[in-house]
């Protein structure tokens, strides 16, 4: 980032879940600081890092993950610093702005080419290979969201897929069988209609009213995109595009799926988890929590979404990044890559609060909750596609479900809908060019 000089400072040092913590910050602000990375330290130096997470669940893991670290590395001391998601973002924009931002933290989707263009990010390309990272070891539709104009500047950390949980209790008194991979769209819908009991408010099927969770999958699987490849349009006014956004209105004018209504007041997930709701579209990081639900625990399974036109899913997951005005990049670089290694994916898949991004870790995850069948997840990596994101993705992505509402309703067609989204996207995206 340049600061009001141009100059470099002498000090060159000085957060959906994912839908809270997308950054609503102005580039204006970035922009007062200066991307300066500071010059390195000598190896027996002793040098101090830190280290911001949000997620107090993963502070455990992450803090065994240090203590491993600086057993390795006795001349670095790195502090955690836990921000609660819903301030992480506003103290990071407060910290660029300052140059005072940690030496390392986590970074999503929907903020990483915002960050990488502003210059709060420390290039890792050149420095990958010397730290013994590869990214072939990580899911290939992963990596590319941390990567921006040909530089990668984030190492990911882990990753989520959205599955088809459903309750055999239900099923099995509706006379269904059970999802599986051989599933269409169709199959959903006419289960959804068998499944569904108005006598006793049990609807068939419902998703979060979000992207990942839910429009982003019918639309990739309808052959549609919501951003273009270059980040200059909307995919939304695309018929493929309509097709996948249409799949959720049509559930919800047959009355299987539950009004925007009823989900506002009562969340998806909790008419899942009380037994009201047959088939749930939920993201991995949901299984712990079913896992200890007394209520389900013993009568629920997931299976990989259903194919529309083609099989999708969208992958999102975390990775680690630098601070480009770090005193310290090199030891910053270090300790990014012992996060992303092997035996830092292991101490987080016995967690079984994430899945590691890191190939060959994932089956840890997997047997952390045997009762299910989460290989799921890991399945639909072979036709993953990354969580749109563009260079500012809340400038637009925070106006979707405004949006989309009437056409939930069923007071819009979802194709006009969908225009009125494509050209307030456009705008947006525009801006950003």
């Amino acid at each position: 980032m340049r600061s009001k000089t141009g100059g470099c400072s002498d000090r060159a040092r000085g957060g959906v879940r994912r839908r809270s913590l997308v950054a609503a910050v102005g580039v204006g602000l970035l922009l007062s600081a200066t991307a300066c990375g500071g010059g390195g330290s000598p190896g027996s130096e002793k040098v101090e890092l830190s280290y911001r997470i949000w997620d107090k669940n993963q502070q455990p893991a992450m803090q065994q993950i240090v203590d491993k670290f600086q057993a390795a590395n006795p001349n670095i001391k790195v502090t955690i610093q836990l921000t609660p998601s819903a301030e992480f973002w506003t103290k990071m924009q407060a910290d660029a702005t300052a140059g005072s931002a940690p030496d390392v933290f986590w970074m999503n989707g929907p903020n990483a080419q915002f960050y990488a263009s502003n210059k709060v990010l420390l290039p890792l390309s050149d420095e990958l290979k010397s730290n013994g990272v590869d990214l072939a070891n990580y899911p290939e539709a992963l990596t590319r969201i941390y990567s921006y104009e040909g530089k990668q500047y984030g190492i990911p950390k882990d990753f989520d897929t959205i599955g088809l949980w459903y309750n055999k209790k239900l099923f099995d008194a509706a006379g269904v069988k059970y999802p599986d991979e051989t599933w269409t769209w169709q199959n959903v819908a006419d289960a959804a209609r068998k499944l569904t009991n108005e006598s006793k408010g049990i609807y068939g099927i419902a998703a979060p009213p979000f992207g990942q969770e839910n429009y982003y999958n019918t639309i990739f699987q309808a052959g549609g995109y919501v951003v273009s490849p270059d980040g200059k349009a909307s995919g939304y006014e695309q018929p493929a595009a309509v097709e996948g956004l249409r799949f959720w209105t049509e559930l919800m004018k047959a009355k299987v799926s539950p009004s925007v209504k009823s989900m506002t007041d009562t969340f998806p997930a909790q008419m899942f988890q009380s037994g009201k709701l047959a088939m749930y579209y939920a993201g991995s990081w949901d299984a712990v929590a079913f896992a200890k639900d007394d209520n389900i625990k013993n009568d629920i399974d997931v299976a990989v979404l259903p194919q529309g036109q083609k099989r999708a899913v969208v992958i999102h997951g975390l990775a680690n990044v630098a601070y480009a005005k770090t005193k310290h990049p090199k030891e910053a670089m270090k300790f990014i890559a012992f996060l992303g290694s092997k035996e830092a994916a292991d101490i987080q898949a016995n967690t079984g609060t994430v899945i590691p991004a890191f190939a060959g870790t994932q089956d840890t995850w997997v047997k952390s909750m045997p009762q299910y069948h989460l290989q799921a997840y890991l399945d639909e990596l072979a036709y993953a596609v990354p969580y749109p994101t563009s260079k500012n993705t809340s400038a637009w992505q925070s106006k979707e479900a405004e949006i989309l509402t009437p056409a939930w309703n069923g007071e819009k067609d979802i194709a006009t809908a969908a225009t009125e989204l494509a050209t307030m996207m456009n705008a947006a995206l525009q801006k950003e060019q």
